[in-house]
């Protein structure tokens, strides 16, 4: 295969990211730090529900997904790269007055007129979570599992190509089996220290489940991308099937509604019972034009997609489907932005407008750290088979049907 696509990739990762990096001379350092924040998020989701896409998918056993899991395999080869571009921002954290991005790192920092982190009951009683040594350890920590588990999966799997034996498949489902919960964790813990403690008064019990929810329909988009990309080169011809394409926008529409169940579910406990340090979060959001995010979120991340995916025909349609795929990672990463861009507030603490240079500087950073991801990508696709062709379960994939 030539390199040039991979080189291409890397080549827009390297460019956007240092359009970003030119954004701080603009805006200043908090407000590009956290649009980069933005960037590592999305990609970061994308590459755990891939993750988690292989484990459920040796879980169970599943026959179907055996040749669409490949892609997810070399999916995860961006781990280590999403490691490094999330370095600048702990290396941040110990810079300067230390609140870079997260304003409990600074003592100083003020909360609420008068009120500093130091002085702050609530931060008191959050503090031995909320520390920059602990942050710094869980959050390499986070990624050293996502490398380990999927380093683990993507050998045995690479290796039953040359040798064909079941010992590799056997081995995998009992990564599986540690490791669901090892991610579920991670990933939750993540989602906690990098986006919820941006506010860190507020909190919510379905945080981490909102977070599983993008991961999951972040992965399902870029695996019906990646597949049709496959396609329409000819790797895939013969191999990916309309029933897979069905069978995989069913898991899309599942996430879809259970991203609604999540993010309505959370708004209505907190709606309902009214206490002022969990009400704030949404009271920013409905300030100025993030009423208006908050508007096209119910439609655009959840009614729409819905509405689409419950087609047969346009879950098994190529341009319909891709379409769909790609309409799901952009209300993805406007969720991502409505989670963290409204942490960045004026004087008076009302979140700047959504429609501003923050978001430039977070649409910069996802094309940033997605060249990266493509390309880290496009290295490890050449490396084996285009199909796990010695997978036992390989014969019943290519021969699927509802």
């Amino acid at each position: 295969m030539s390199k040039f696509p991979a080189t291409q990739a890397l080549t827009v990762g390297l460019a956007a990211t240092a359009v970003t990096a030119a954004g701080i001379l603009v805006s200043g350092a908090h407000v590009v730090a956290t649009a980069w924040l933005v960037g590592i998020g999305f990609w970061t989701a994308a590459a755990i529900g891939m993750l988690m896409m292989i484990l459920i998918h040796h879980i169970f056993d599943a026959s179907w997904s055996t040749a669409l899991r490949r892609q997810f395999e070399h999916g995860t080869a961006a781990f280590p790269w999403l490691l490094l571009l999330f370095l600048p921002l702990i290396i941040g954290s110990y810079a300067g007055k230390g609140d870079l991005v997260w304003p409990w790192m600074n003592p100083a920092h003020e909360v609420h007129g008068a009120i500093t982190v130091r002085t702050d009951l609530l931060y008191e009683k959050k503090s031995a979570f909320l520390n920059v040594p602990l942050f710094t350890i869980l959050s390499i920590g986070f990624f050293a599992l996502w490398i380990w588990v999927s380093a683990r999966l993507r050998h045995a799997s690479f290796a039953q190509d040359a040798d064909g034996d079941a010992k590799w498949t056997r081995r995998n489902g009992f990564t599986s089996g540690f490791g669901i919960p090892i991610v579920a964790l991670t990933l939750t813990g993540a989602a906690i220290y990098w986006f919820k403690s941006l506010e860190y008064h507020w909190f919510s019990t379905m945080y981490g489940v909102w977070y599983f929810a993008n991961c999951m329909r972040a992965a399902l988009a870029l695996g019906v991308i990646i597949m049709l990309w496959l396609y329409g080169r000819g790797d895939y011809r013969g191999i990916l099937k309309t029933d897979h394409l069905w069978a995989i926008g069913q898991l899309m529409l599942t996430f879809t509604v259970f991203w609604a169940y999540i993010s309505f579910s959370q708004y209505f406990l907190i709606w309902n019972a009214n206490v002022p340090e969990e009400t704030f979060w949404y009271n920013i959001r409905e300030y100025g034009d993030w009423w208006y995010v908050s508007l096209f979120l119910v439609f655009g991340n959840f009614l729409l997609p819905f509405l689409l995916l419950l087609s047969y025909r346009f879950k098994v349609t190529h341009a319909a489907i891709r379409w769909i795929a790609y309409l799901i990672l952009f209300v993805i990463f406007v969720d991502i932005c409505y989670n963290i861009l409204p942490a960045l507030q004026d004087a008076k603490g009302n979140p700047q407008p959504f429609l501003s240079l923050n978001l430039l500087w977070s649409a910069t950073s996802v094309a940033g750290v997605g060249g990266i991801c493509v390309w880290a990508y496009m290295r490890s696709l050449p490396k084996t088979k285009i199909i796990p062709i010695r997978d036992p379960r390989i014969g019943e994939c290519l021969s699927h049907h509802e």
